[in-house]
């Protein structure tokens, strides 16, 4: 007997605004609380058409492929999806709003998407009609780095006010890994060259960085991670008495599925904010904006009440 499918349903249903652009969000009632985009609005967003994605899904079964959502599929982009977010593509999510089916994908992957066109557009591999889509991946890019996709889509549908009194421990628990990961490079040069540009600092090269740059690190960087996360890295990470140093970075014990990858796209919107800065009270500036304390957020959610807005209907 064939085993009924589970479809999840849209618990927390919203719309994500960012300038003209709408993308109907939703979190889901599963076990994880997945986050989720429309492909129908990720696919608007990226001024596509709904119908060349079902044309180009037919072709590519057709073909006997893995079909590619219409605004990743262009070959001259290939080069440039990263194995995960091809599996991330190929995967879409279903789930239920209201009495329809919806397909979207992780909310995770959107800043990814962006950044394929934005990589592609860098290499030159782009075409002139291509230009276009390369422009909305950089608006929704400088969107990301004044906040998080994941507390934006939180913020947007209210699930940020109505968080299980076990979120914490759950995230935790998803977030970090006890066993050390094995080394990888997770801070590019540019985050620490950029902050010794705005702190007008000279920068070493290959020599030691000063101390101060890990402080800076846990105060831009980690203590944004979800609450907890700073605390239990410590707990896994202690110092040496002796040295006072600790015997491996932090980000190696972050998982390899859930905490890397935030901390990677985290990385993308500070450095996108470093960018933007002219000096460092400037990015602190902009920091404060994009990234309030818990006080600030529970002041705009005293704001908001009673009751959250309704959101529109995208779907």
């Amino acid at each position: 007997m064939k085993t009924e499918e589970k479809i999840p349903n849209a618990a927390y249903p919203g719309t994500l605004k960012i300038d003209d652009i709408k993308i109907p969000c939703a979190v889901l009632d599963d076990a994880n609380r997945t986050r989720v985009l429309s492909e129908h609005g990720v696919t608007s967003a990226m001024r596509s058409r709904s119908g060349g994605s079902k044309r180009s899904k037919k072709i590519d079964l057709e073909k006997g492929r893995a079909p590619l959502p219409v605004f990743m599929a262009p070959n001259n982009l290939k080069p440039f999806i990263s194995e995960e977010l091809r599996i991330g593509l190929l995967n879409p999510i279903k789930y239920r709003t209201g009495s329809r089916i919806v397909h979207g994908f992780p909310a995770e992957l959107l800043p990814q998407i962006c950044d394929v066109w934005l990589k592609a557009r860098e290499a030159g591999a782009l075409g002139a009609q291509q230009e276009r889509k390369a422009q909305q991946a950089e608006i929704l890019m400088r969107a990301f780095a004044h906040i998080g996709i994941i507390a934006l889509v939180d913020e947007e549908t209210g699930f940020q006010y109505d968080r299980p009194r076990d979120e914490l421990n759950r995230l935790l628990a998803l977030y970090l890994s006890e066993e050390r990961l094995k080394w990888a490079k997770m801070f590019p040069d540019e985050f620490y060259k950029l902050i010794y540009k705005l702190k007008n600092w000279q920068f070493p090269g290959g020599q030691k960085r000063t101390p101060l740059i890990g402080k800076i690190t846990n105060t831009i960087v980690y203590e944004k991670l979800p609450p907890g996360v700073l605390e239990k890295l410590r707990e896994f990470n202690p110092k040496n008495p002796q040295t006072k140093r600790r015997p491996a970075t932090f980000h190696q014990h972050l998982s390899e599925d859930i905490g890397q990858p935030d901390l990677r796209d985290h990385l993308l919107q500070i450095i996108a904010l470093l960018r933007a800065a002219s000096n460092w009270r400037v990015f602190e500036r902009l920091f404060a904006r994009a990234f309030p304390t818990r006080a600030e957020l529970e002041e705009q959610r005293q704001q908001r009440l009673p009751g959250v807005p309704e959101p529109e209907d995208e779907y």
